[in-house]
């Protein structure tokens, strides 16, 4: 799939450039650039449409029915991982996980790149939940919530940034040459991860489980969109036969 992308991408350079008659010109990679945010931006818009016909009560009775089968499972080891999942998903989670990531990636890679990628996804979700809880308004639901919540609901900024960090850097391991068993080992881990932040959020009752489904939709545009961005960059900066 990746390779039939950066086929795809290469084709739409060149077309570009002979279209424009100017090989040198930056102007197809400007109208390339401007074209990727107004999908990404029709995403969102759709998204926030979507988001506005499904506040329904057939999806009330939904959320109410998938809470309740998760809260069956209550216990206290449940309930002290779920709490630890989700401060993981919290800003000081993150920073301490970040913190992590960049001393591994510098020993290994000895450069910034893909440390500045990770910070680009992050800060586009982030900004872009607060955006969105906004505009959309959903309240918390009510009864008891477990931590400590002073935002809105709706999408999930948990399950949103989750999908857009984590899911990234899936992304990036699968790039990586490593053995099969650890990368096998580490894409298994982060996808329990993201799963469990989202499942956390609904079990310790401060999102109902359209926030979360919502967060991941959203979380996903971001990384899709992130990737095929730097991918262009890659294109655009290197020769066409790397």
């Amino acid at each position: 799939m990746r390779k039939q992308l950066i086929e795809f991408l290469k084709g739409l350079k060149r077309f570009l450039q002979e279209k424009f008659n100017r090989p040198g010109t930056k102007l197809p990679y400007i109208i390339t650039a401007v074209l990727a945010s107004v999908i990404v931006v029709g995403c969102i818009v759709l998204f926030v449409k979507f988001t506005h016909h499904t506040m329904s009560e057939l999806l009330h009775d939904y959320d109410t029915s998938i809470s309740q089968t998760i809260w069956g499972f209550k216990s206290p080891a449940l309930t002290d991982y779920l709490i630890t999942i989700t401060e993981i998903g919290d800003v000081m989670g993150y920073v301490i996980i970040f913190g992590l990531i960049i001393i591994v990636f510098l020993r290994v890679f000895k450069n910034w790149k893909y440390i500045v990628q990770l910070t680009l996804v992050l800060v586009l979700a982030l900004s872009s939940n607060v955006l969105l809880k906004q505009i959309i308004n959903r309240s918390r639901p009510l009864g008891e919530h477990m931590v400590t919540v002073k935002t809105l609901s709706y999408p999930s900024g948990h399950a949103m940034l989750s999908m857009a960090f984590y899911g990234f850097l899936i992304y990036l391991i699968i790039q990586f040459k490593l053995k099969k068993t650890l990368k096998a080992l580490l894409i298994s881990l982060l996808v329990i991860l993201i799963l469990s932040i989202g499942i956390s959020r609904i079990y310790l009752g401060v999102h109902y489980p359209s926030d979360v489904l919502g967060g991941y939709l959203a979380g996903f545009i971001w990384m899709i969109f992130c990737i095929l961005i730097f991918n262009l960059i890659k294109i655009f900066r290197r020769d066409p036969a790397t």
